[in-house]
């Protein structure tokens, strides 16, 4: 029988990805396995521009470095959602690059048995996202992959 002992949740904060920390937090319970909770800050472009006005890359950085702080406590917020997060080993993690290849890299670094994660997330355009980054997710990961809905 599967017995997991680590298990990697990556979050965008949406309400099916508490559902997921919610779900990975009672096989860790059960398990006694540690969660690795991981939100990755897309960095996939450069610049960006509206209308007439872009922001250049050096602009963009600084936007990022002050979205990790935020992103940090955002974690801890979601931790505290769950009085089970008390009873369970969870490392949590801010990333930035692109979420597929840095949910995979954590998967291997951390060597997890388990990716518990929702199909979709946030609304509009971040669903199709999150959807191929979950598409990509279950096609390339080398361990389980449970989606909670």
């Amino acid at each position: 029988m599967f017995q997991p002992t680590k298990i990697l949740v990556p979050t965008d904060f949406s309400h099916p990805s508490d559902k997921a920390l919610g779900e990975a937090l009672d096989i860790a319970k059960q398990y006694s396995a540690a969660i690795y909770l991981l939100h990755v800050i897309p960095q996939e472009l450069d610049y960006m521009c509206s209308v007439d006005y872009c922001v250049d890359a050096g602009t963009m950085q600084q936007l990022q470095e002050k979205v990790t702080p935020g992103a940090h406590q955002s974690l801890q917020k979601q931790m505290e959602k769950f009085p089970l997060s008390k009873d369970v080993k969870i490392v949590a993690e801010v990333r930035k690059g692109h979420p597929a290849e840095e949910i995979l890299k954590a998967q291997e670094e951390k060597d997890a048995d388990l990716i518990v994660m929702a199909p979709l997330g946030r609304t509009g355009l971040a669903k199709f996202l999150v959807g191929s980054v979950t598409d990509n997710i279950v096609k390339s990961a080398r361990c389980l992959v449970l989606l909670v809905r």
